[in-house]
């Protein structure tokens, strides 16, 4: 099987016509036919039904010309990183990311990418800081956007790191809302919501180790598997929520942040990335980071002291 085949096929789907799709290709009719019939026999089923006016794809087509599809992509995308090979500032990043930094980090570090490295192509997985630490072992991603905790960093490197201390989201209408700041034994009795522990492991159970350090196990009363969610469920007025600071810039609505009064956990956002890792792309890549690090680090320093 040849990428042509491919090619061939696509375009009598796509135009549901073997004449059609002549035209298009800039090939005689016959010869098409033939290339066709040939992947059909290379393949051992029909992948389309004959009709005098016209072809339609029968159920093994449609699926062959879902993987045809991406085949094609992956061939265009192989021959394009393949030309951008010379180029320093060019060819493919894959990034992974927590959840948690979706809406504060990634999608200003995409953008400034684009500013800065036009002909850089970028992929993203969202993946938890452990599973970001095989991916860069394995050559999976190049880059994480996670949150180490000290076995991380035993394991990989850091390129640059925010801090980003947990902080009380509260309905703003909430009697301690007129606080400043918030000792978190004073919220041991509250209704609480939670991350989905299923999304960030690590993530919910190092919020739990907040709150037992403080002598008390916190009422989960609603669980939400987006940031977004859990500030909305706040707003809402159904429970008090833990989360990083850097979600005060989120500007949801009816919901305040408050400080919590020396924590016994850290939490940070940081680049992580391969030990030795010797990219030319790394430095920009650090750079990019720390400056979006910098500017949210200023914008969550204005937030918690309105």
């Amino acid at each position: 099987m040849e990428l042509r085949h491919l090619r061939y096929f696509v375009a009598v789907a796509e135009l549901g016509s073997v004449s059609r799709a002549a035209e298009k290709l800039f090939i005689a009719q016959p010869p098409l036919t033939t290339q066709i019939k040939q992947l059909e026999d290379e393949i051992g089923t029909p992948l389309f039904v004959r009709y005098p006016r016209g072809v339609r794809l029968t159920p093994a087509g449609s699926r062959f010309l879902t993987e045809a599809k991406d085949l094609l992509a992956r061939a265009e995308r192989a021959k394009r990183l393949a030309l951008q090979a010379d180029d320093a500032l060019g060819g493919l990043v894959q990034i992974g990311f927590v959840p948690s930094a979706s809406h504060t980090v990634l999608a200003r570090l995409l953008r400034a990418l684009k500013t800065s490295l036009p002909q850089l192509e970028v992929t993203v997985q969202e993946m938890v800081t452990s599973a970001q630490v095989v991916a860069l072992q394995e050559r999976q991603i190049d880059i994480g956007i996670g949150r180490p905790s000290a076995t991380t960093r035993k394991q990989i490197s850091i390129g640059t790191e925010m801090d980003d201390p947990f902080c009380l989201a509260l309905p703003q209408d909430h009697p301690l809302a007129a606080l400043s700041a918030i000792e978190l034994p004073t919220v041991a009795n509250e209704a609480f919501v939670f991350f989905t522990r299923q999304v960030g492991p690590a993530y919910f159970d190092q919020i739990i180790g907040l709150c037992t350090d403080c002598g008390f196990s916190p009422q989960i009363r609603f669980e939400a598997s987006t940031i977004y969610g859990v500030l909305d469920l706040v707003s809402a007025g159904l429970g008090l929520a833990i989360v990083p600071a850097s979600a005060t810039v989120l500007f949801t609505q009816h919901v305040v942040f408050r400080p919590i009064l020396k924590p016994t956990r850290p939490c940070s956002m940081a680049l992580l990335h391969r030990k030795g890792d010797n990219d030319p792309l790394l430095p920009l890549l650090v750079a990019s980071t720390r400056a979006v690090f910098e500017k949210l680090a200023g914008e969550i320093t204005i937030a918690i002291g309105r």
